[in-house]
Formats: structure tokens, sequence, C-alpha cells
């Protein structure tokens, strides 16, 4: 995939943004996105189909000078056909903390706007917090968690909170919920999205996983980042009734 952010800043770009974390980053930096997927939670912006499913024509009517994607949440088949059209695009990659910071800039470069001299240190927890284990679903009927290989992983392991080993494979691994209780986790936190966990489902995982303390937690703050991914920490640290950080 090409990345059109190794250059200098030339002029604001209009920029179509498929990527709900991109949008939100790129709408606080000021660049004009002209577009975006359904996803992104912005009403106020064109609409052009889904991170999965865009509606390529219609982003080319609107003539974009940039396209943002990621390698997780788009398609490459999509990514191929807006380039053999002759769009730039601009391809994130986040797995961890470090490159969720550094997107933020990158993104500014892309798009042709100042970049922010704010978003450039994580907020630290103190050094004597004792490490705990968790499970965090994010998907029922297969139960599925993240592994430690993700941005949400990453997140977790920065506020002393390790996942707990699981049987599956990959980023996004199913799991039995008994398997999960065998490995007795600290906590079992659960994200507002991208699965609805209603009430029952709470109660479900309270009696599966005894011992655990449930909690739930605000999806966006554990899996978008750029912009948001300071103040998230401090967030999730607190929802998490970790001490206060810096």
């Amino acid at each position: 995939m090409n990345d059109p952010s190794a250059g200098t800043p030339r002029t604001r770009h209009r920029v179509v943004s498929l990527v709900p974390s991109s949008t939100e980053t790129l709408l606080a930096l000021g660049a004009d996105v002209v577009a975006c997927s359904r996803f992104c939670e912005q009403p106020d912006l064109t609409h052009v189909g889904g991170t999965k499913n865009p509606d390529i024509p219609a982003i080319l009517d609107l003539a974009p000078d940039l396209v943002v994607l990621d390698s997780e949440e788009n398609r490459i088949e999509d990514h191929d056909e807006m380039v053999s059209a002759g769009l730039d695009v601009f391809v994130s990659d986040v797995v961890d903390l470090t490159t969720a910071l550094e997107v933020v800039g990158r993104l500014a470069t892309a798009s042709g706007v100042p970049s922010p001299s704010t978003v450039d240190a994580m907020p630290e927890v103190a050094a004597d917090v004792a490490r705990r284990t968790a499970f965090v679903p994010i998907w029922r009927r297969p139960w599925m968690t993240i592994s430690s290989a993700t941005y949400g992983g990453s997140l977790l392991a920065h506020l002393g909170i390790d996942l707990i080993a699981t049987a599956g494979d990959g980023a996004y691994p199913t799991v039995d919920l008994a398997d999960v209780a065998a490995e007795h986790p600290d906590l079992v936190i659960v994200p507002s999205e991208p699965y609805d966990f209603g009430a029952p489902h709470l109660a479900e995982l309270a009696d599966e996983i005894a011992g655990a303390h449930v909690v739930e937690i605000d999806g966006q703050d554990l899996f978008w980042w750029g912009i948001r991914t300071p103040h998230a920490v401090n967030r999730l640290a607190a929802a998490l009734a970790l001490p206060p950080t810096e």
C-alpha cells in the first residue's frame, strides 16, 4: 500500500476518511474532511458506505485529494481499486501505543495541516502498581477476545493489565469461557463496542468466570486510537480503578 505521508505538506487537502479513529483525529487537527464512513459517528459529514464496503463511485465523484484507510479496518481490494482509479491513498497500521501516537503526525502531514505539539507523550502509571490479568470479550456466539498483539492489548499493558493466555491464534481469537475461567483473570473488561453486551451477558460472564471483577468501559477509549489516545489512557485508568496518572 502506498503512503503519501512521507513528503512535505503542500496545501490543505480534501480528505475522505474510511477509518473512525482517523476521522476523529483529522477533524481535531483541522483537516478538510469532506466525507467518511457511516461508522465514523459524524452525522454532519457525507457518508460513503462502510469500512468494508465503501461506495467507491461516490468517493470518486467527490474528487478528494486523499483517501484515508487502515490496514485492519479496510480491505486491500478496495485500496487497490482506489489506487487504480488514480486516488492518493494513505494507509495506517496501528498495532500499539507508539504507532497510535505516531499516526497523528503522519495524518497531519498527509492532509496538509500543522502537526500538533501536544500528542507526543503518554501518561505514565505509577511504577508500584501491581500487575493484574484480564479477559476482554468483544463478541458472543462465538466468544471472541483481543490478544496482546493489538492496540487495545498494548494500551492495557501500559496500564499494568496483562491479557490472559488463550488457545486461539491471531489478534482476535475465539475462546471458550470455561478455558477463560481456568486462567483465573482478575478482571473481565467489557467494552461498549463492537458487541452490545447487555445485563444478561454481564451476568453470564460473572457467573462463568467466578472471582473476576466485571467492569464495563467505553469501547472507543480502548479501540479508537489517535488524537484521543492520551486522554483515553487516563479515562481507562480511572474506570479500571488504577491510581491517578501524571
